[in-house]
């Protein structure tokens, strides 16, 4: 499935187009306090990726796999243990909390939390008759959803909206009669705002007009006006027209020392640790929360929760920051949902109901 999840792909340079009229004076976002990106290995990470070939990395400690019993896990944590739901055609089990429960499959990098799919980062193994994760995702695809308290989201609650490309940076094109993703991300946006700000949120929109923003400069933006949220939004396509593949992604960065769900042919340095990388638990939960929303609003189908580290709008953002990807403008039927604008409210109202 990961060959085909569409528009979040193509870094763009572009020519010198003017930033929207919404952004603060120059003077205010030319020395943005946002640390470059290491590239290093955290002492504390220890990861199965094989060695790579990248001069950077052949002076890295030899990489060390680490594993544990679910059920010793559970109970460290305090929650309910492990138990088999099914072994045939391969075994799967459920563990549960208050927060909800998790199924899981031997073998298989895809899990089930409270009915919408993420993606591990290892598969599960079953050793001996018990069922071994990964220490990664027991800490950070497992604890932040079976055991840490719910997001909050605060009083003063300051939000970055980020209609996906602009200007020169189209996006991808509807398959119904050619008009361009930039357009669709915008009215997105525009039916999103209101609607966050009845609830009590202040809104930035990184555009509010057809013109090009880099995506290094939506980071910037969303730093100077000191947003609690980030999320950036997206329709996808295949690259074929015509295609019935269709469906709701959401993104968030893969953390440190775990592979990607999505890499599109880009390096995917496990090892590589980003400012937004300190906002792993959080970035899932809003992921999640906002995942499910969406699903019960469009009605599309779940292709998951995903992890991703070239998408350049994520991996900067010091606060808890997603990517939502809201259909397919390749698939003919979700191309004219996603044209029309009671579709588009469904999937504005969602996210302000899940964010209320």
């Amino acid at each position: 499935m990961f060959l085909f999840a569409g528009c979040v792909t193509a870094p763009y340079r572009a020519p010198n187009e003017p930033l929207p009229s919404n952004w603060p004076p120059p003077h205010q976002v030319q020395n943005p306090q946002i640390p470059q990106p290491p590239r290093r290995v955290p002492t504390a990470v220890k990861t199965n990726q094989p060695p790579s070939i990248h001069p950077t990395y052949l002076v890295r400690p030899a990489p060390v796999m680490t594993w544990a019993p679910l059920s010793r896990w559970a109970a460290e944590h305090k929650v309910g243990a492990p138990h088999l739901l099914s072994d045939q055609p391969v075994a799967m089990y459920a563990i549960g909390s208050t927060n909800g429960v998790m199924v899981l499959e031997i073998g298989s990098r895809e899990a089930v939390w409270n009915g919408i799919e993420i993606l591990l980062g290892f598969e599960p193994q079953l050793i001996d008759k018990q069922i071994f994760l990964h220490e990664l995702d027991l800490q950070k695809n497992l604890e932040p959803l079976l055991c840490d308290p719910p997001l909050t989201l605060g009083t003063n609650r300051i939000i970055v909206i980020d209609p996906g490309h602009g200007g020169s940076n189209t996006g991808t094109r509807s398959v119904l009669d050619g008009r361009f993703e930039k357009e669709f991300t915008l009215a997105w946006a525009r039916q999103l705002q209101p609607l966050l700000e009845t609830n009590g949120w202040k809104v930035f929109l990184t555009r509010t007009s057809d013109v090009y923003v880099a995506n290094s400069d939506r980071v910037v933006f969303a730093d100077a006006h000191r947003a609690d949220l980030f999320i950036s939004l997206h329709y996808n396509s295949t690259g074929n027209r015509g295609e019935e593949i269709g469906g709701l992604e959401t993104y968030c960065l893969t953390p440190t020392g775990m592979p990607s769900s999505l890499v599109r042919g880009y390096n995917d340095f496990w090892a590589d640790n980003y400012p937004n990388n300190g906002h792993d638990a959080e970035n899932l939960q809003l992921a999640v929360r906002l995942h499910s929303a969406l699903l019960r609003g469009a009605g599309l189908e779940d292709r998951g929760v995903q992890r991703a580290r070239f998408i350049g709008v994520l991996d900067g953002q010091a606060c808890p920051a997603v990517l939502i990807e809201g259909g397919y403008l390749s698939n003919p039927g979700e191309a004219k949902l996603i044209e029309s604008p009671e579709f588009r409210q469904k999937l504005a109202e969602a996210i302000a109901n899940a964010l209320k």
